[in-house]
């Protein structure tokens, strides 16, 4: 229930801020294994991309990247020697009281290694989580107007007595009420 509730802010919030930039980041990580792995013999790459609950920039910079096989997303159970995998999260909780996920690319890391061992086949793979890399990039232009327009609509609401949030709904500036968008 909480990952589909979690899920309804997508179908009201056409794109939210920085998207597009952190599947262009993402993108160019995919660029950087393929390259890697492309140098060694029976080359893996692996790239782990945030998103949490929802795959969207996993999903979208896998389509924009031509050198993808497969992309795993949280919506979807993947299956590996007949049973379905789903990662739920430790016990442990981080600094905001989020439940820690557990690291699904070490996991698999180390199963693609164990399965080539017992073939005994010789084989290189290229871990890589960027995820702090694609989180910390610089808005562009584009971005920084829509912040600032966001901001004004916000302003202009609180003064107003509302208790909302601000997005971009049918491509124009909406106010969304909190009752809609609290995910807790």
């Amino acid at each position: 229930m909480e990952h589909r509730r979690e899920h309804e802010i997508y179908k009201i919030i056409d794109k939210s801020f920085g998207f597009d930039m952190a599947v262009e980041e993402a993108q160019r990580a995919i660029d950087l294994a393929h390259v890697e792995t492309c140098s060694a013999e029976n080359g893996i790459g692996l790239v782990k991309l945030m998103g949490r609950y929802s795959g969207f920039i996993a999903m979208y910079a896998t389509l924009a990247s031509r050198d993808v096989d497969c992309c795993l997303i949280p919506e979807s159970p993947f299956y590996m020697d007949g049973e379905a995998k789903s990662f739920s999260t430790s016990e442990q909780q981080d600094a905001s009281g989020n439940k820690l996920l557990l690291d699904i690319g070490l996991w698999l890391t180390h199963k693609i290694k164990d399965y080539f061992k017992s073939k005994k086949v010789e084989m290189t793979i290229k871990y890589i989580d960027p995820t702090y890399m694609i989180r910390a990039i610089p808005s562009n232009a584009s971005y920084n107007v829509y912040c600032t327009l966001l901001s004004h609509s916000a302003i202009h609401g609180a003064m107003a007595g509302y208790s909302f949030t601000v997005g971009m709904v049918n491509g124009r500036h909406a106010y969304i009420p909190f009752y809609v968008s609290n995910f807790k």
